[in-house]
């Protein structure tokens, strides 16, 4: 098929084409005139799936005829003619090899590491290991590194590093590695070619020789009689005296696009001019390409862009079909993108959004499927995030950690909990009911006696002990899962996970599991697991759980029958099948495209370089020659955003070059950057649209609802008379339109919580003193804190610090009691009382702290504070709290309390030592603050008066619950309340 050559055999298609119809021209073109037997005889090596199925599809249109061996150079290492190499072992189970002897390692020495990092260590090692197979560096040649080593840093790496020793050599104790078996498979291969050549023709087609052990193929197959290589995004436009810039021997190139040719060529003792045209093809705008070889230029000669700019001809031709979007932001640059491709599809045009941002294509996934668009994403959806992905991560978090609410509640409204039973409507009924009560009354470790105190609540039988019976058995008590092997702690989560997805009754089907397209990528994934699990040793619950979540983020799900044809989501490497009419290069901040190097524990960039390793610059090369490979196109959409969600962006350095080198070539050059700016603006004043209203809104105002008297509240605490003054529109929202804030899922250790507890503390030493005067001393309140403690504060933490709060005040506090206890002695606690007012219809209900008695017979109120005392203006004017629980006892309004005077109130701070602020009444200081409540209740009892929001707030930077329902922000506080009839 090729004529005889005297230098190796090197053919290259331009950037921009559609790489594998390319090649299918150039070989059939090859092939014209032979018999039709000679293109079976040809063998095809291409780097990735998509592009073997691109070139099979190409000889499918092409019509009959007979086919080239077409596959994929990995399939190399998997030659089972080389049996006494052994199987490739898979890269799960060279994982969990690896876990073991990191905590092997961990267990000797446990200050080398913390062991939550040991699964991190392992990827880190076993991406280490496989670098070194495929560019051959043994261990030996990083041992015998000379490091400078002060801090000891370098000697706990090598005491990892020595775990990869096992894996190398003839004496290595394991099967090998899948890159590992590649490169021995290869290195006998190429062995055996230079003794006995093949006679047929072998292309390697699509690479570019970027790892060690294809670049060691490629350079055999180059010296084949009948070998050749085709190149892809081969820059011919580059003149010779850049590519001698790029020569290995010059210094460093590697970030450069064409850089793995350039050495290439130099291992080959050839050069860069001997690279033919594999097809007669041109690419769909040469000048485009000219240009942006111009751009890409090594550092080192971009002063050329003075002289060869201002002379390049055809300027607006090389960007007719470029639009540049500058979003101000992430969202906005996906909405951008997503109004493109949709345009694109609705014009009968294919498109292809390119980005190696994962977060980007979910976010333009996202606004895609508002019309009902699903793109065709190469990358597909991480299972993790699918539907028994997450039920299996769920369920895997449960071991080892007690029950909470919300993981509770998250795993019972699962969407295929209970999808295998007749049940799952009464299933989500009762979960919802579940989860009220547990918001209102806890507990934030639910056990199955509280699920049952739940279910009792129920009068007569409707199923729900039955209910609570079925799942409760299954997640109470995982906290207890230990340690055991990995077999069983996966045989163990799978039944779970089946019993859970089964339902109650004897009806469930656990098959529901592993339907659709996710099931059974997670049935695939989960058998490997389990065919390897016999290697993974013996893990505790937590760990499990780690390795579990890890084994889910590496497999991907694609449904091939929902993705729209016409819009399709590639990765970088796919930038090389072109095949798109409009192709959008997104996410071209610095850090993005190109990514920040990965961070090595191991190796820094210097002794990467001693030892023949990758250097960071070599990825950010292949970076490179994808976007220039892609940025051929026939129209294409350059995007970024300006700003991320923390500070601004760097652009690109790749778009940085292309709009310097435009900006400043010639007034031809700016004028068009500014008219692809031009282009790309209008995609976001599309996406701005998007956000906007048709018809803007008015900001609303002030609300003070006047709703109908019948309507209003009959009855308030003592506590809600002060929100009737501060906030009137929260006793509205409350009471009248009996909207209440939902309680959290999760009940955490916050203030009213803690104050709850503290209450509770102080009521039972008081109440047992009262009795007990011996009781009153720091042991006993200790033991009455630790008890209270125990048994109603199930954090750990916070019973800790309070436990410190209360060890703080509580001398204080004894010695305070003392002299409260010389002007009166405990009477009650925690008193409940209610007080008629039936000349307005009105009930005024509260519950005292603690009530004490004079020797003369009068009264003492006292209020537990744990937050700041207020002070006497507040108490004066909203905090009536104390006042009016004076004006119940002098009205006879408290059950155990007779009727009587009231000497003084006061509070009693329990969060820091301070002065308790007490207060004596005057006769006729009831008398005032009843005829202070009288005309305040009078006044919401007239159909005028409205409910007024946020009338005299405490604080302007605290948030209030109805603040949302009042649309504060679009009215100031300083703004006039508009009264409104309602009802």
């Amino acid at each position: 098929m090729f004529d005889p050559t005297p230098s190796p055999r090197l053919f290259g298609l331009p950037p921009g084409v559609d790489f594998p119809q390319m090649l299918y021209h150039g070989l059939m073109q090859r092939l014209a005139g032979m018999p039709p037997e000679a293109i079976a005889q040809v063998e095809i090596y291409v780097n990735t799936q998509r592009m073997q199925r691109r070139l099979r599809a190409q000889f499918d249109r092409g019509g009959a005829s007979l086919l080239p061996r077409i596959r994929l150079v990995t399939d190399l290492g998997r030659n089972v003619a080389l049996a006494d190499v052994g199987p490739a072992v898979s890269a799960l189970r060279r994982r969990l090899e690896l876990v073991q002897f990191i905590t092997l390692l961990l267990e000797k020495e446990p200050d080398l590491a913390p062991r939550a990092a040991i699964y991190d260590l392992a990827d880190s090692l076993a991406a280490l290991l496989s670098e070194m197979h495929d560019e051959d560096v043994h261990p030996e040649v990083i041992q015998n590194l000379t490091v400078p080593d002060a801090s000891g840093h370098w000697q706990r790496s090598l005491k990892f590093l020595q775990i990869v020793e096992r894996y190398f050599g003839d004496q290595r104790l394991h099967a090998p590695s899948e890159e590992a078996r590649q490169r021995e498979v290869i290195t006998r291969l190429v062995a055996d070619w230079a003794q006995h050549p093949p006679a047929h023709p072998i292309i390697v087609a699509g690479s570019t020789g970027s790892r060690g052990t294809t670049a060691l193929l490629m350079r055999a197959v180059a010296r084949l009689p009948q070998g050749a290589l085709v190149l892809p995004g081969f820059d011919f436009a580059m003149p010779a005296s850049v590519w001698a810039r790029l020569s290995p021997d010059q210094g460093p190139g590697d970030d450069h696009p064409q850089y793995r040719y350039a050495r290439l060529c130099h291992a080959l003792d050839t050069n860069p001019d001997t690279v033919q045209l594999w097809a007669d093809a041109a690419p769909p705008c040469a000048a485009r390409n000219a240009l942006l070889s111009l751009a890409m230029r090594p550092a080192p000669v971009t002063d050329q862009w003075r002289l060869e700019g201002p002379a390049f001809g055809d300027v607006a031709g090389a960007t007719a079909g470029i639009s540049l979007i500058e979003a101000p932001s992430p969202r906005h640059e996906a909405t951008a993108i997503a109004l493109a491709l949709r345009d694109a599809a609705e014009s009968g045009r294919t498109a292809a959004l390119i980005t190696p941002d994962r977060g980007l294509t979910r976010q333009v996934s996202a606004a895609l499927a508002r019309w009902g668009l699903e793109p065709d994403d190469s990358a597909g959806e991480p299972l993790s995030q699918t539907a028994p992905g997450r039920l299996f991560r769920h369920v895997a978090a449960l071991a080892g950690r007690r029950l909470t609410t919300d993981a509770l509640v998250i795993l019972l409204k699962h969407p295929l909990v209970a999808a295998g039973s007749q049940q799952r409507g009464q299933h989500l009924l009762w979960t919802r009911d579940l989860e009220l009560w547990m918001r209102r009354n806890g507990p934030a470790f639910p056990t199955h006696a509280d699920l049952h105190r739940w279910a009792n609540r129920q009068a007569g039988f409707d199923g729900r002990h039955d209910w609570v019976d079925w799942f409760a058995p299954l997640i109470c008590g995982l906290e207890h899962i230990g340690a055991r092997p990995l077999a069983d702690h996966l045989e163990s989560h799978i039944s779970l996970c089946e019993a859970l997805v089964a339902g109650p009754g004897a009806d469930g089907d656990p098959a529901e599991l592993w339907r659709q397209q996710a099931g059974r990528k997670a049935a695939e994934t989960i058998t490997m697991l389990r065919n390897e699990a016999a290697h993974g040793g013996t893990l505790g619950a937590n760990d499990y759980a780690d390795l579990f979540g890890a084994v889910l983020s590496r497999a991907e799900v694609r449904d091939p029958d929902l993705p729209h044809p016409d819009i399709m989501i590639w990765g970088t490497l796919e930038a090389r099948v072109q095949g798109a009419d409009l192709v959008i290069l997104a996410g071209l901040n610095d850090g993005i495209w190109p990514a920040l190097p990965p961070p090595d524990p191991w190796l820094s960039r210097d002794m990467r370089r001693r030892t023949g390793l990758l250097m960071p610059e070599q990825r950010v090369g292949l970076s490179a020659h994808d976007f220039q490979q892609a940025f051929g196109a026939r129209e294409i959409i350059l995007s970024r955003a300006i700003r991320d969600a923390e500070a601004q962006t760097v652009t690109s350095r790749w778009l940085n070059r292309w709009v310097n080198l435009l900006g400043g070539m010639s007034i031809a050059g700016k004028q068009a950057l500014d008219d692809m700016r031009d282009r790309g603006a209008k995609w976001v004043a599309l996406a701005h649209a998007l956000d906007r209203p048709a018809h803007r809104m008015p900001p609303a105002t002030r609300p003070s609802p006047r709703p109908p008297v019948d309507a209003r509240p009959r009855q308030l605490s003592v506590t809600r008379i002060e929100k009737l003054v501060r906030d009137p529109y929260a006793i509205y929202a409350e009471y009248i339109l009996r909207l209440r804030p939902l309680d959290p899922l999760r009940q955490s250790p916050d203030a009213p919580v803690r104050g709850t507890i503290l209450h509770r503390i102080f009521e039972r030493f008081i109440n047992e003193s009262k009795v007990n005067p011996a009781a009153l001393n720091r042991a006993r309140f200790m033991e009455i804190a630790d008890q209270v403690l125990e048994s109603d504060a199930p954090w750990p933490t916070a019973r800790r610090l309070w436990r410190a709060r209360l060890e703080r005040v509580i001398d204080w506090f004894l010695e305070s009691e003392a002299k409260r206890r010389q002007i009166a002695l405990p009477a009650e606690t925690e008193a409940k009382g209610a007080l008629y007012l039936p000349e307005l219809d009105f009930t005024l209900t509260g519950t005292a702290d603690r009530i004490d008695r004079t020797a003369g017979g009068e009264w003492v109120i006292y209020d537990y504070k744990t937050g700041t005392l207020p002070s006497k203006d507040q108490i004066k004017y909203f905090n009536k709290q104390l006042m009016l629980e004076a004006v119940m006892i002098e009205h006879g309004a408290f059950d155990k309390v007779p009727r009587g005077r009231v000497f003084s109130v006061g509070y009693i701070g329990l969060g820091a030592k301070s002065d308790d602020p007490s207060y004596l009444l005057a006769p006729g200081d009831s008398d005032t603050i009843a005829g202070e409540l009288r005309q305040l209740i009078g006044e919401y009892q007239q159909r005028s008066r409205g409910y007024t929001s946020l009338r005299a707030t405490e604080s302007q930077r605290i948030t209030h619950d109805y603040d949302h329902l009042a649309r504060f922000g679009e009215w100031e506080r300083s703004d006039p309340a508009q009264g409104e009839d309602v009802g």
